[in-house]
């Protein structure tokens, strides 16, 4: 029985991918995606963050198919003669890093305190919870700007360069860590309660061994859809404290970063700057969006 009930979860979530083209076509943009990223030195034709490879003669070029196009070039080059198409694919490594490690350690610190809060309660559950609370009350955005201007503050401005996309995800991933504190902690509180629980303590096993070796695994249905959620908003994050000029240095952009340098030129004709990084930072944010909706609804058991 316990073979069958392992399979018929697994079966049936993959007979729900299958008849959603939607998720189907999601699925295909997150991994061509993933792959373009993590191929990303060999499928450029250029490094963009390589100042050897730059030519200022080669700046401001259009589209290739456009007039005054070089077939070089295949979607122009920006403000320093960087390949748009090698600078879109290097952008996007950066911002899945951003987002994946974000949403990692918001998650591993979410559920942390998520275990410990539901699985300990008392003052220890009341003071966590609390904490999670009054961060919730700060927009995600504001917290990661307070998080870079006192990095900027102490920090000189090469060795912050330096560790800016590590302070980019810590300064995503701690204010996204309530989110899982409080899903985790209701879960746990269910899980407390069944009989599993009771029959463990009394044969003696210990209460790490209980919360991480019964109790977690069957939170991480809850977890999976709310890091795929996540994701999509923490990609979003990233680029949006990029463009205000506080995510990474113009040196190695991301997505933000790129559509930041191209809103300077959109009014003085170089469209092509700023539309690309933009269609594919709206295509990957859209994917991982749509992924995350179907994975919600096919682990919902009140919708099978």
């Amino acid at each position: 029985m316990s073979g069958v009930s392992s399979i018929a979860p697994r079966a049936a979530l993959w007979i729900s991918y299958r008849q959603s083209p939607l998720a189907i076509t999601a699925s295909c943009f997150v991994t061509g995606f993933l792959l373009c990223a993590f191929l990303a030195p060999w499928l450029a034709p250029q490094d963009p963050f390589n100042p050897i490879n730059l030519e200022l003669m080669n700046s401001f070029l259009p589209p290739a198919w456009t007039s005054g196009g070089n077939p070089a070039f295949l979607l122009g080059t920006d403000d320093q003669g960087r390949d748009m198409w090698s600078a879109i694919l290097y952008g996007s490594r950066i911002s899945l890093t951003v987002g994946l490690s974000a949403v990692a350690f918001a998650a591993a610190l979410g559920i942390t305190v998520g275990l410990v809060a539901g699985y300990m309660g008392g003052w220890v559950e009341t003071l966590l919870m609390r904490l999670a609370d009054v961060q919730l009350t700060i927009p995600a955005l504001l917290v990661a700007l307070m998080v870079d201007g006192f990095s900027r503050a102490v920090l000189s401005p090469e060795v912050h360069d330096g560790v800016a996309l590590y302070m980019l995800i810590f300064a995503i991933g701690i204010s996204d860590w309530p989110q899982y504190a409080r899903v985790v902690r209701s879960a746990t509180l269910v899980q407390k309660q069944m009989g599993y629980v009771t029959q463990a303590k009394l044969i003696g096993v210990p209460d790490v061994a209980i919360v991480l070796g019964h109790i977690l695994p069957n939170v991480m249905t809850s977890i999976l859809v709310l890091a795929t959620l996540g994701l999509a908003l923490a990609i979003i994050a990233e680029a949006t404290l990029s463009f205000l000029g506080v995510g990474m240095p113009p040196t190695t952009p991301s997505l933000g970063t790129l559509i930041r340098i191209g809103n300077d030129y959109l009014f003085s004709g170089e469209w092509w700057i700023t539309l690309f990084p933009s269609l594919a930072l709206i295509l990957l944010a859209l994917s991982v969006n749509l992924l995350g909706d179907w994975l919600r609804d096919a682990l919902n058991p009140r919708l099978r």
